[in-house]
């Protein structure tokens, strides 16, 4: 007589395409490593753990983290430009206007922002 192994117990799907993918991505990983422990996986499945686990891959890891961390920054960079140049735009209108160069003519909020 061949014994069956007993059906997992699956957890609800998620609720979000985002959790949804990541439950299958982690039930194909889960298939995978019960077909490579019994020796049954496929040549392609087995090429691919191998190139995740090689010093290239992690080296690349590497380089996409950093990039994307250098992004990250220019961001913030530019939106702190932007933060300062507005404040200098109404420091100078301000000076110009305390000189008599021109009116000042700054809106209920805008003093908040000096």
């Amino acid at each position: 007589m061949v014994r069956k192994a007993p059906e997992p117990v699956l957890p609800p799907p998620a609720t979000t395409l985002e959790g949804r993918e990541d439950q299958l991505i982690a039930a194909a990983m889960d298939l995978v490593e019960r077909r490579i422990a019994e020796g049954t996986a496929s040549a392609q499945e087995t090429v691919h753990f191998l190139k995740l686990g090689s010093v290239r891959n992690q080296l690349e890891q590497n380089k996409l983290k950093a990039e994307n961390d250098m992004l990250s920054a220019r961001v913030r960079d530019m939106e702190s430009r932007q933060s300062s140049e507005g404040l200098y735009a109404k420091a100078l209108a301000a000076f110009k206007g305390y000189s008599g160069e021109e009116a000042i003519d700054m809106g209920d909020d805008e003093y908040e922002d000096l």
